[in-house]
């Protein structure tokens, strides 16, 4: 498929989602791979896992960036060479890219019941306005994972803790914005938080 959607986030900044419904065949043919991006697809047990592997590339190029400009630190976060912020993301059947001249962060999941059962680990200041009744719990829950998981690809330090150093702050859904915090040794960061859904799935990006 081509690309399924391009969000213009401000005048440095831009998102690119991809949906994932092509054979890997098709995905391969067109690009041109580094030998360490091949070597990786090709140990990829998962056919899930090379096609959104393989997405990210076409996303990539979409920006007008080949593989061979994209590269990962020795923490495994993706960099350009030109020195412009990027920020990966890849669940089941969508991955997408945000690119921007500022630190930026991006995560998509699938709304799942799930999330309710490992809500613990990472909900600690939301309790004061999630609600069990909140017939949106599941959707609210997974844009705040998505937050939180975008704000620890920006700041990434050994230790963060989802739950204790990070805070989102209460949103609606027909927001589509809110801000959140990182609360880390003596570091007080916030960060602007957009978000939108789209078949089943949430995504959330954080910017500076």
């Amino acid at each position: 498929m081509p690309l399924y959607k391009s969000i213009a986030v401000n005048s440095h900044t831009t998102v690119k989602i991809w949906k994932i419904d092509e054979p890997f065949e098709d995905l391969i043919r067109p690009l041109e791979l580094t030998k360490e991006s091949q070597d990786r697809v090709d140990g990829m047990k998962s056919s899930i896992h090379q096609r959104g592997f393989l997405s990210v590339r076409h996303l990539l190029r979409e920006f007008g960036y080949t593989d061979k400009e994209l590269y990962y630190n020795s923490d495994g976060k993706p960099h350009l060479s030109d020195g412009r912020h990027i920020s990966i993301t890849h669940s089941f059947i969508f991955s997408a890219v945000v690119i921007s001249d500022g630190e930026v962060g991006i995560d998509i999941e699938k709304q799942r019941e799930k999330i309710k059962i490992v809500a613990e680990k990472f909900i600690g200041y939301e309790e004061q306005y999630l609600t069990d009744e909140d017939r949106d719990l599941i959707k609210k829950l997974t844009i705040i994972w998505c937050a939180k998981e975008s704000l620890f690809k920006i700041y990434e330090p050994p230790g963060l803790s989802f739950k204790m150093n990070t805070l989102v702050i209460p949103f609606m859904l027909e927001d589509q914005s809110t801000s959140a915090w990182i609360d880390h040794e003596g570091n007080k960061l916030k960060y602007a938080i957009n978000f939108l859904e789209f078949e089943g799935f949430s995504c959330a990006y954080a910017t500076t």
